[in-house]
């Protein structure tokens, strides 16, 4: 069994054997793979309950009792993913990941993934026995066999790492601290391309309590997580390999739970990382990977794996897995602790936010005005004079350009606007060109109007506005449409969605910091609803969560999961319904991350067969000056590929360009 530091408690999900007897083991393994065909049951049940020291026993005792080696015959026997998985078990640890490396580098082109999964995460001692290991198994230095497959940036952090000379101090100078934050600012933000070597040296070399303190100064004084600097200033597979390395000290479990999730997610399945995992997890943090998967994706890392496998492949995963976690949304009291702590680290992790449209330099009213009155003036239209000008305006300057083109030519800038261009195109300008207050209250508007109701796109808005966005919407309902946004929603909604969105539409949410002892009031106040009282559930919920501000709230929901167990979103699912429920989920993913809430939004809008546009185009309009660079941070981070990947692989024409343009870059 892996070895436990001393006063740790034991985490992983497979455990010795009680009453193991390794002779016993290696005869009913020959018994069920004698004669015709094998009984795959029995191996997988009889190898995954047994640890990985104890596995090596029945190695030596087969070869013993029949002169034969153990995993050959498993080879032979079985087949495909579940003999990959099996086999890889009967492994000792070192030797699994010196035989996924050798995979990784042999042939033509190399699995750089792979490479950065196994270097980024093992300690010092598991470095050293894995260069034991490979020295043994291949008669190779494995430091050379890296060098001659990698180049680069890549190739030294690779290097670095295999190294095992990361420092173990407890005690951290804050000196050294503040110079390393210092140092990795100055190899980046400051300068004129990148020092690498200063990445690479720190991060290679520190220790892992170092590195915390590194990472939270860096955010202080440098206002960003440390991680956007590395996107900003890296590239490549080095990019990927320093931000796995990043993830790996601030949490080896969430790294490797976050792997597992992408492994599984969408069409097809990863295999060789999914068994690469499970594998080498089992015995280390298996039960605070299943804590965190639930914590962080609402759903348990058991439910997935059954879900997304089959066969004997699946029952052995489940077996190394560990156990379901019971309901989705309720935590064992571990995850519960688990999911505070991400709490606690998302309070002190607030960025700032920032827009990708900011106020052009040299600014010239006149000028764009002139332009865009030629780019709309004889046969055709100059569409990408439009664009340009209009998606690198302001929208305070796009105001005055629509006084100074009235003030020149004599007419309505807007109506030239829906004169020359149409579709698509069409509403995402003439969105830019309309103040912010005025365009959400035209989407409010259109969701209500006609048939139907578009309650996506009222929870949407009114549910992440500020009280100071809010009021100026209501100023520019009453404006444009003579009669009371409250009057609008009070005719075309009904029961407790309407007085949800009544309440969040008079713009009085609390304004300041938490209040401890207050919040612990209201999760009890929450907490105490008794289940299945669906009226009172809804009115104590919206009394919280409609009317407290956003730092209190977020103190609120960690002291109902430290009260109740239970994560405050999974209860308004389980016990709620409709457009109630969506609201409510809206305002608690809003608290929690609000760029990540549009990034997913954005995710939806394109995914899939067809686009919606609509959601597309008043999401990136509306957000493009507030804080649009974050949700491209975190739409890269959960969907593992950039916002403007997206929307290059999903929109097209002058329409894509105009995305793009606002989008502001690739990460």
């Amino acid at each position: 069994m892996a070895k436990i530091a001393q006063g740790a408690m034991y985490r992983g999900s497979v455990h010795d054997f009680p009453e193991f007897d390794a002779n016993q083991d290696a005869e009913a393994l020959y018994t069920a793979m004698k004669g015709f065909g094998s009984d795959k049951e029995s191996i997988l049940e009889l190898i995954t309950s047994r640890s990985n020291k104890q596995r090596q026993e029945i190695c030596q005792s087969y070869k013993s009792l029949y002169g034969k080696d153990l995993i050959e015959d498993l080879k032979y026997e079985l087949t495909g993913k579940f003999e990959r998985l099996i086999v890889n078990l009967m492994r000792p640890l070192a030797y699994c990941d010196a035989k996924e490396i050798k995979d990784a580098i042999s042939g033509i082109g190399t699995d750089e993934k792979c490479l950065i999964e196994i270097l980024a995460s093992r300690t010092n001692e598991q470095m050293h026995q894995l260069v034991a290991a490979y020295k043994d198994a291949y008669e190779r230095d494995l430091e050379s066999d890296i060098i001659g497959d990698t180049s680069g940036h890549f190739q030294k952090m690779l290097v670095v790492l295999l190294q095992g000379t990361r420092e173990n101090d407890d005690v951290v100078s804050e000196d050294l601290v503040q110079q390393d934050v210092q140092d990795l600012y100055e190899a980046g933000e400051l300068k004129w391309g990148t020092d690498e070597a200063q990445f690479i040296y720190i991060l290679g070399n520190r220790s892992k309590q170092h590195l915390r303190l590194v990472f939270d100064e860096y955010l202080k004084t440098t206002g960003k997580p440390i991680e956007a600097s590395i996107r900003g200033e890296l590239s490549g597979d080095f990019e990927k390999l320093m931000l796995a390395v990043v993830k790996c000290i601030r949490s080896t479990p969430e790294y490797f739970a976050e792997r597992l999730f992408k492994a599984m997610k969408g069409l097809g399945t990863r295999d060789n990382t999914l068994i690469r995992i499970m594998v080498s997890r089992s015995e280390l943090d298996m039960l605070d990977i299943r804590e965190i998967f639930r914590t962080k994706y609402e759903k348990s890392l058991y439910s997935m794996i059954k879900n997304d496998t089959s066969g004997e492949y699946k029952k052995a995963l489940l077996k190394l897995c560990g156990g379901d976690d019971d309901a989705a949304g309720q935590f064992f009291p571990e995850a519960a602790q688990v999911a505070y702590q991400m709490w606690e680290l998302s309070a002190v992790s607030r960025v700032e936010l920032k827009g990708t449209v900011c106020a052009a330099n040299d600014f010239n009213p006149d000028a764009d005005a002139k332009a865009l009155r030629k780019a709309m003036k004889g046969i055709g239209t100059d569409e990408a004079t439009i664009i340009d000008i209009v998606t690198h305006r302001s929208n305070a300057q796009r105001q005055q350009i629509r006084q100074t083109f009235k003030s020149h030519f004599g007419r309505d800038l807007m109506a030239d606007l829906k004169s020359e261009i149409s579709g698509d195109l069409a509403r995402l300008i003439l969105g830019l060109m309309m103040p912010p207050a005025h365009y959400d209250a035209k989407q409010l508007k259109k969701a209500m109007e006609g048939a139907g109701t578009d309650e996506k796109t009222l929870i949407e808005i009114l549910a992440t506005r500020t009280n100071a966005e809010i009021r100026a919407i209501n100023e520019a309902y009453k404006e444009d449409y003579h009669k009371s946004l409250e009057d609008a929603l009070s005719s075309d909604t009904s029961g407790h969605f309407r007085r949800i969105l009544i309440s969040l539409a008079t713009g009085n949410r609390e304004e300041g910091g938490e209040n401890r002892d207050q919040a612990q009031e209201d999760a009890q106040e929450i907490a105490d609803t008794p289940s299945g009282d669906k009226t009172s559930l809804e009115t104590r919920f919206m009394t919280v969560l409609c009317t407290r501000s956003y730092p209190h709230l977020r103190r609120v929901f960690q002291e109902f999961i430290k009260k109740t167990n239970y994560d405050i979103e999974h209860v308004i699912k389980k016990e709620m319904s409709g457009d109630v429920k969506d609201a409510f989920v809206a305002i608690v993913q809003s608290v929690k991350n609000k760029p990540l809430f549009f990034a997913d939004i954005l995710y939806k809008s394109m995914k899939g067969a067809g686009t919606d546009e609509k959601t597309l185009t008043r999401v990136m309009v509306s957000r493009s000056e507030i804080d649009l660079l974050n949700i491209r941070r975190e739409f890269i981070e959960k969907y593992d590929k950039s916002l403007h990947q997206a929307i290059e692989g999903d929109t097209s024409g002058d329409f894509m360009k105009a995305l793009l343009a606002l989008c502001g870059g690739e990460d």
